[in-house]
C-alpha cells in the first residue's frame, strides 16, 4: 500500500508515518507503567525481579529486532521500487527465518535460567523471583519474535496502521489480565509477580494470531500460496544488513544488565538502586515515546525514498524527523523534570525507591533531546542500510565508556549509584553527538 512518501510534502510523509508509531509507542509506555505499578505494589524486590527479566527478555529478542531492521531495509526499498514480487518473497523468508531461530533461542534459554540469573550478582531475594518469572516470559518468545518481524514488514510496505491495530490489540489484552492475574479477582487469589508474566504470554499468543492474519489480506495476496523454502540469498541479504543490528542491541541490553550488576554490588542500596533504574527506565519510556516513534517512521521513508532514487529528500527527510522529535523530547523532558517527585511516589510505596528514582530522573532528563537526536537519525540510517556505522557508535558509548565509567564511579571513587547515574549522562552525550555527525558525512546515501 502506497502512502506517497517518496513524493508531495514532506511534512505530511512525515505525520503519516510518525503518528501510528506514536499511538502504539503510548500504548507500550501505558503497558510498561502498568506493570512496574502492579510490581511496585508487590515490593521492591518484585520491581526489581521484574524489571531484570524484562531486559533479559529484550536481549533475547535481538535476534528478531536484528531481522526485523534487515527486512525493513529490503521491503521498503522494493516497495518504494513498486517490486510486489520481492516484497513477498521477502517477508515470507524473514517470517520463516525467525520463527526457526526463536526455537532454538527458547530451548538455550529454558536450559540456562537458572545460571543467567546467577551469573548476574543480583541480591538473593531478586533472583529467586527472576528465575521462576524467566521461565514464564520465555513462553511468549516465539511469538513475539512473528510479532516484532511481522509489525517491521507492514511499516515498510506503508501499512503502519495494520502494525499499530497488532501493538495495541496486543496492550489491551495485557493489560486487562494484569490485575486481575497478579492481584486475584473473586475466588481467585492471584499469582503475584507471575501474572505479569502470564498476562503478556497470552497477549503475545493475540499477537502472534493478528500478524498471521495480516499477511491474508488482498494486499498480500500470494504470500501464503508461494513456495515454502529456505531462500540462501534473501536470508544472506537479510543478515548482511540485520547483524550490526544484532550486535548492536546486544552491546546495548548486555550493557545495562552490566550497570544493573554493578548496582547489585552497592552495598545497602543494592536493590533500591536496582527498583530506581527500572522505574527511570519506564518513566523514561514516555519521553522516548516519540523518539522512537520517529526513529521507526524515518526507517520506513529514508528506505522507502533511497528505493525510489530521491538521497536528497531521503536526507531533508531525516533531518526535520530529528527536528522534531528533538522539540518534542525537550517539552516533555521538562514536565517530567517538575513533576518527578508525584510521579516517583505512583509507582513506589518505598520511601527510599521513590527518592532514588527522583535522583536517577534528575540526572538524565536533562540530557534526553541529545538522546532523542541520535536515536532518530540512527533510524533513518538504519532504514538506508548504514547498520554498521550505527553499530560501532553504540559499542563504543556503552562498552568503551559508559560500563568502564561507571564502574570506576560507583565501585572505585566511591559515588555509588551517582557514579552510574553520572556514566549514563556522559555516554548519552557523546552517543546523540555521533550519530549528527556520521549522519551529516553522508556516507549512508551510497550502501
Amino acid at each position: 500500500m502506497d502512502l506517497g512518501v517518496t513524493k508531495g510534502n514532506i511534512w505530511v510523509s512525515i505525520w503519516q508515518m510518525s503518528w501510528p508509531m506514536v499511538v502504539m509507542m503510548l500504548g507500550n509506555f501505558t503497558l510498561g507503567i502498568v506493570d512496574i505499578y502492579a510490581a511496585g505494589r508487590l515490593g521492591p524486590e518484585a520491581q526489581a525481579s521484574v524489571g531484570f527479566c524484562m531486559q533479559i527478555f529484550f536481549f533475547l529478542s535481538i535476534v528478531a529486532n536484528a531481522i526485523s531492521i534487515g527486512t525493513l531495509s529490503l521491503v521498503s526499498r522494493f516497495a518504494g521500487a513498486g517490486n510486489r514480487l520481492r516484497t513477498l518473497e521477502v517477508a515470507r523468508q524473514a517470517i520463516l527465518c525467525g520463527f526457526g531461530l526463536s526455537i532454538v533461542i527458547l530451548l538455550v534459554l529454558r536450559l540456562s535460567v537458572a545460571t543467567i540469573v546467577e551469573s548476574a550478582g543480583l541480591p538473593k531475594e531478586v533472583r529467586e523471583l527472576s528465575v521462576s518469572l524467566l521461565e514464564v516470559y520465555s513462553l511468549a518468545l516465539a511469538g513475539s519474535y512473528i510479532v516484532i518481524i511481522a509489525s517491521a514488514i507492514f511499516r515498510a510496505n506503508g501499512e503502519p496502521l495494520k502494525a499499530l491495530f497488532i501493538m495495541l490489540s496486543m496492550n489491551v489484552v495485557n493489560i486487562g489480565l494484569i490485575f486481575p492475574l497478579v492481584f486475584g479477582i473473586g475466588t481467585f487469589e492471584g499469582l503475584g509477580a507471575k501474572g505479569l508474566a502470564v498476562a503478556m504470554v497470552a497477549s503475545t499468543f493475540c499477537g502472534l494470531l493478528l500478524s498471521l492474519s495480516g499477511f491474508a489480506d488482498k494486499g498480500w495476496e500470494g504470500f501464503y500460496k508461494g513456495r515454502v523454502y529456505f531462500d540462501k540469498e534473501d536470508f544472506l541479504r537479510i543478515a548482511s544488513t540485520g547483524w550490526p543490528t544484532a550486535i548492536m542491541q546486544i552491546a546495548w541490553y548486555s550493557g545495562t544488565l552490566a550497570l544493573m550488576g554493578i548496582l547489585g554490588r552497592l552495598e545497602g542500596v543494592g536493590v533500591a538502586a536496582l527498583a530506581a533504574m527500572t522505574n527511570g527506565l519506564r518513566i523514561e519510556a514516555i519521553i522516548y515515546l516519540p523518539a522512537f516513534a520517529l526513529n521507526m517512521a524515518a526507517s520506513v521513508l529514508i528506505g522507502q525514498n533511497l528505493g525510489a532514487g530521491n538521497a536528497s529528500r531521503a536526507e531533508k527527510t531525516g533531518w526535520l524527523i530529528a527536528l522534531a522529535g528533538v522539540c518534542i523530547v525537550s517539552v516533555l523532558s521538562l514536565i517530567i523534570f517538575f513533576i518527578a517527585p508525584f510521579i516517583a511516589s505512583k509507582i513506589s510505596m518505598d520511601a527510599e525507591v521513590q527518592r532514588e528514582t527522583v535522583i536517577y530522573l534528575y540526572f538524565n532528563l536533562p540530557i534526553e533531546p541529545l538522546m532523542a537526536l541520535g536515536v532518530i537519525l540512527a533510524g533513518a540510517m538504519q532504514g538506508a542500510g548504514d547498520t554498521k556505522g550505527v553499530m560501532k557508535i553504540i559499542l563504543f558509548c556503552m562498552w568503551g565508556i559508559r560500563i568502564p565509567l561507571a564502574w570506576m564511579l560507583a565501585m572505585q571513587a566511591g559515588w555509588g549509584q551517582r557514579g552510574v547515574w553520572t556514566a549514563m549522562v556522559v555516554s548519552m552525550f557523546l552517543q546523540g553527538s555521533l550519530m549528527a555527525y556520521r549522519f551529516k558525512g553522508g556516507r549512508w546515501k551510497t550502501l
